[in-house]
């Protein structure tokens, strides 16, 4: 499975972009998609993840500012993100992992980056104040 980012770019405080995560296959029925962060000089983290039925989660620093979802018939992941601040400035992954991995297993391991197997290059968010 191929992965591959795009839609970073630079934005000022306050601030809207949206990042698209094209996929070389439909794993959409079988796959846990998910979207990284990993800020300079910083760990990478987890900010949303959709399951194959749709579920989503989000990391509290990005809760009523972000929105992640999918298109099932383009193969494409997305994050909406708005209210952009100064904070969010990081490289942005995308994720996936069947779903089968998390399977009665605690629902904090779908935020955790070594629970992933396919990765994109990353694109680039930078947000100035």
């Amino acid at each position: 499975l191929q992965l591959k980012e795009s839609g970073g770019g630079s934005v000022e405080a306050g601030g809207s972009l949206k990042l698209s995560c094209a996929a070389s296959d439909d794993p959409y029925n079988r796959y846990c998609m998910a979207w990284f962060r990993q800020p300079p000089g910083k760990e990478r983290e987890a900010v949303a993840t959709i399951n194959d039925d749709g579920t989503t989660t989000y990391a509290e620093a990005v809760k009523g500012r972000f929105t992640i979802s999918k298109d099932n018939a383009k193969n494409t992941l997305y994050l909406e993100m708005n209210s952009l601040k100064p904070e969010d400035t990081a490289m942005y992954y995308c994720a996936a992992e069947p779903s089968r991995r998390f399977f009665g297993q605690r629902s904090e391991l779908r935020h955790e980056v070594g629970a992933y197997i396919y990765w994109g290059q990353g694109t680039q968010v930078t947000v100035s104040s």
